[in-house]
């Protein structure tokens, strides 16, 4: 940069011009100041040259040696008198989105102003290049509302523009003049209609968030000539149709989350192709059909939800593929059907398996002894059996899974005494679910092992014999659910150690004899349920020290009132 004179004013020069996209910014503000045009863009914001340098009898000499000028480094910096800005389309489009904030509860944009340089506004950055050019728009969670102007399009040096989590309402607007956006979020607001398919005019794309809006309409197949792109998330919006097929030609794609939308017919093999995929969402639509064999080969997937559809069909062991680097698979609420297959247990990333909510049956694959990540295992709601020692052996293989946190084989079609292996499980595991089966016997105190247990649900078995061996020694447990049993016995001393209670549910069982005083140190307990057993004598009054209880049932007991 170097500075030279012009009518007395000191104004910072660009040597050259760069490029042909220059000349056609600059040629509406040349062809304004060559007919003597009172209202520019560019020049405007010179302090009145002519009158200030009483030239006006020399309009042409003035508008040549502007021309010269403009000519000479396209772009006037501030100067050392009031304020110059070199080119000011970007400063009037700007202006134009501010007037459609109907809402600046912070008052953000108070700095834009046209008595301050465009680049230091707030939210704003200009190109280091093109020091007059807006590069980047970055407004994010500041609470604005109105709509998005169409005038935003005009910003054509733009680089990113990020309006996330906001208020902006209305439908989306033409950006077909961005073609240098890489990346725009347009995320958590509350816009409506369909994307523009000029939107593929942006053919630098890289990464396009629009979810948590209320977009509607088919997903326009031309989003698949923006090749550049790496994410693309539409989730939590209304798009209907089919996923397109032309999403198979966004071969850079890591991330593609279609989440919560209500689109329908089957997932397209063509998703196959998509070789860089490490995290693919279709979760909560209404898709059909089964998992195309192609994406059993996406080598680099790591995440692959496809939970809350109406898929189905049969996870046969061909479909085993090629999934080295996969950490979450989630199938929950779909209508497979037949044994959950061995082959899961060659993942050896896997984090996380939800296969709640199907029709899966047979055994649990004793593969998964093998996942030494797993974290999360979800299996309730299906058909899956275990009945005799051989059925059982799963729980002995998970017993290797010594991060596993989270495991649910609730609802399902297990039968018989709950296995000693139990308590083998790994010592972090902080749920446990084995409710609505059909356990029997009494529970093994090997589950006391269980030390970091925050919730235990064994509700509504045939579970029987006391719990004094056992539930005293989990004193991590928030939640404990044992209702709809025969536990008979009384209800030991030692609950009160368990400190952190917050729920509590003993009802419908054969529990007897008097409540204990130590209730009363369960200072937490915000739901207490008692009903339908055979306790007798008086309510101790330690009941009362339960500050946070919401929930208090002890009917259809033989209870007498507070003790004195």
């Amino acid at each position: 940069m170097s500075e030279c004179e012009v009518c007395g004013y000191n104004v910072h020069v660009e040597p050259v011009l760069n490029g042909d996209d220059q000349l056609s910014e600059i040629a509406p503000e040349l062809q304004r100041v060559l007919r003597f045009e009172p209202e520019v863009s560019s020049v405007a914001a010179l302090p009145d040259i002519n009158s200030a340098n009483r030239v006006s009898a020399s309009g042409e000499f003035a508008a040549m040696l502007l021309l010269f000028v403009l000519l000479l480094c396209y772009g006037i910096g501030s100067g050392h008198g009031s304020p110059v800005h070199g080119y000011n389309g970007d400063m009037l489009s700007l202006l134009d989105f501010k007037r459609a904030i109907t809402k600046d509860p912070n008052g953000t944009l108070a700095s834009w102003n046209t008595s301050t340089p465009i680049c230091r506004w707030f939210g704003v950055a200009c190109s280091r290049r093109h020091h007059w050019r807006v590069a980047s728009l970055e407004l994010a969670g500041l609470n604005l509302e109105g709509e998005i102007t169409p005038s935003i399009g005009n910003l054509t040096f733009l680089r990113s523009l990020d309006l996330s989590r906001n208020g902006f309402s209305g439908s989306l607007p033409h950006l077909s003049r961005l073609h240098r956006l890489e990346f725009l979020d347009l995320s958590w607001n509350s816009l409506q209609g369909t994307i523009p398919d000029t939107l593929a005019n942006c053919s630098k794309l890289r990464m396009l968030y629009f979810f948590r809006n209320s977009l509607a309409g088919e997903i326009h197949p031309k989003v698949g000539l923006l090749s550049e792109l790496t994410d693309f998330d539409l989730s939590n919006n209304n798009f209907t149709g089919t996923i397109p097929l032309a999403l198979s030609n966004l071969t850079h794609l890591k991330i593609l989350d279609l989440y919560f939308n209500n689109l329908s017919g089957r997932i397209p093999d063509e998703l196959g192709k998509l070789s860089n995929l490490s995290y693919l969402s279709l979760c909560a639509n209404s898709l059909s059909g089964g998992i195309p064999q192609p994406l059993f080969n996406l080598s680099s997937l790591q995440f692959l939800d496809l939970s809350l559809n109406a898929l189905g069909g049969v996870l046969a062991p061909y479909n085993g593929g090629n999934l080295p680097y996969l950490r979450s698979l989630s199938l929950l609420g779909n209508y497979f059907h037949g044994r959950i297959p061995a082959f899961l247990g060659n993942f050896s990333r896997l984090e996380m398996i939800f296969l709640s909510g199907n029709n899966f049956s047979g055994q649990v694959p004793t593969s998964f002894g093998r996942l030494q990540s797993l974290f999360m295992l979800f299996l309730g709601e299906n058909m899956i059996e275990a009945s005799n020692k051989e059925s059982w052996e799963f729980l002995s293989a998970l017993a290797n899974c010594t991060a596993l946190r989270y495991l649910d084989l609730s609802g399902s079609q297990l039968e018989g005494a709950i296995p000693n292996q139990i308590g083998n499980l790994s010592a972090n595991l902080h749920y446990l679910s084995l409710g609505g089966n059909h356990l029997s016997g009494i529970v093994p105190p090997t589950i006391g092992n269980l030390h970091s247990l925050a919730e235990l649900v064994l509700e509504s078995n045939n579970l029987t014999g006391a719990t004094h061996k056992w539930l005293g020694r989990l004193n991590c447990l928030h939640d404990l659910y044992l209702s709809h049993n025969n536990f008979i016995g009384t209800i030991p001393l030692s609950i009160g150690n368990l400190s952190n209670l917050t729920r509590l549910a003993l009802a419908d069982n054969a529990f007897s004899g008097h409540l204990p005083r130590t209730l009363g140190n369960l200072k937490q307990l915000m739901q207490l349920d008692l009903s339908y057993n055979n306790l007798d004598g008086h309510v101790p009054s330690s009941i009362g020290n339960l500050s946070q209880l919401e929930h208090l049932d002890l009917s259809n007991n033989k209870l007498r009132g507070i003790s004195p």
